[in-house]
């Protein structure tokens, strides 16, 4: 009597050729922060401020932060672009308030995705509402910690001694270090930056570092929409039995969960707009989403925190300004949700909104167009109209 043998599952090989892309694909977004770095100082020369000078209203540096997110749909671009601009020139103070931008800006992909409700009255009117609660969180946190950054520092005093434990206070140019007395990092990365710089380097200055920091741009939006499309595929399957299991648990339980999956799948617009289609159906309410959200803002600021000891130029000014978004969203959330009154801000604005978008969806549109676009847009022309005066 024969046997017969079951065929070898290719399941598993499968899984394991993504995990190793998934790996190359981060590797690739480490060396493009580098080279992004390397590039803008060799394209500035050292002038960096000059460059920026436009953003040294700290209004204009949120509104770049809002609009470039807003359009590119990923904080985590976003900033893993400002922290290879800080490695190589950038001052700290400028970028803070674009991280903050940044955070704004990637609330519009669940805000788009609630749309998709929008057929459903009752449905559209939860999801629009859990979608927009995060807008507002974001907002709120703006309003209350940009104006204290700007009178007292505190955020980018915070971040520069945080810094400090990372890669030592002497850390320059070429003496930052991590790990003890070695950046294992940087010396997995440098070889790929140095070839690259050595491939732009047959142009002439600020030709060569304009060009090596615009393919570490390019290199940065391909790994991160691949990392994004290969850990949806591995991990949205898993995220959401997590959900399932503890996002009901409480606001603690709630928060750790937001966190834990955006890192897991490396994008807050991906975990965000998970939970929409569970809002919309009812599976959870607007104060159990809550918390899940604030959680996806911790969550988000791993990836330029990573790149950040990869940079080609000033690590330690990079590592400041990743630990700055991440503190800024840690403090937001001890703030703003550890304070009842500020807690049911967002909460009522949201219901407010979807109240009124679910009568007339054209609010929903104006919406989406007014707070990520004209608004932003706005303030650049009365930025500019009060500057000339």
């Amino acid at each position: 009597m024969s046997e017969t043998i079951s065929p070898i599952p290719k399941q598993s090989g499968n899984m394991a050729s993504r995990w190793l892309l998934v790996a190359v694909l981060v590797y690739t977004l480490i060396c493009a922060v580098g080279m992004i770095g390397s590039g803008f100082k060799g394209a500035t020369a050292g002038e960096a401020k000059e460059l920026f000078a436009f953003a040294t209203n700290p209004f204009m540096g949120l509104i770049i932060g809002i609009v470039a997110t807003a359009l590119i749909q990923s904080s985590s671009t976003v900033t893993s672009i400002i922290v290879g601009l800080v490695a190589g020139g950038l001052p700290v103070e400028l970028a803070v308030p674009m991280v903050m931008g940044a955070n704004v800006g990637t609330s519009i992909t669940n805000t788009i995705v609630s749309m998709g409700h929008i057929t459903n009255k009752e449905e559209f009117k939860r999801a629009f509402a859990a979608a927009t609660i995060h807008d507002y969180f974001n907002l709120l946190s703006v309003v209350i910690f940009l104006p204290l950054e700007i009178m007292f520092g505190f955020l980018e005093k915070i971040g520069t001694y945080l810094s400090t434990f990372i890669v030592g206070s002497a850390a320059t140019e070429g003496d930052a270090v991590s790990v003890g007395s070695f950046n294992f990092i940087k010396a997995a990365t440098t070889p790929v930056v140095d070839l690259f710089k050595h491939l732009t380097g047959m142009l002439d200055q600020p030709l060569a570092g304009i060009a090596l920091a615009l393919l570490g741009i390019t290199l940065i939006f391909v790994s991160i929409t691949y990392i994004g499309k290969l850990l949806k595929q591995l991990m949205v399957g898993k995220a959401k039995d997590i959900m399932h299991t503890t996002v009901g648990r409480g606001p603690i339980s709630g928060i750790a969960t937001g966190t834990i999956i955006t890192i897991l799948v490396q994008s807050s617009s991906t975990t965000t707009s998970l939970m929409v289609p569970l809002a919309g159906s009812g599976t959870f309410s607007l104060k159990q989403i809550y918390p899940f959200t604030l959680g996806a803002n911790i969550g988000t600021c791993i990836t330029a925190l990573i790149a950040s000891f990869a940079v080609e130029g000033n690590m330690q000014a990079a590592v400041t300004i990743a630990l700055i978004h991440l503190t800024y969203n840690v403090i937001g959330v001890v703030v703003i949700y550890g304070i009842p009154f500020l807690r049911d801000i967002p909460l009522k604005l949201a219901n407010w909104l979807a109240n009124l978008a679910s009568e007339k969806k054209v609010y929903a549109l104006v919406y989406i167009l007014g707070v990520f676009f004209v608004i932003p847009l706005l303030c650049v022309g009365v930025s500019y109209s009060v500057g000339s005066i």
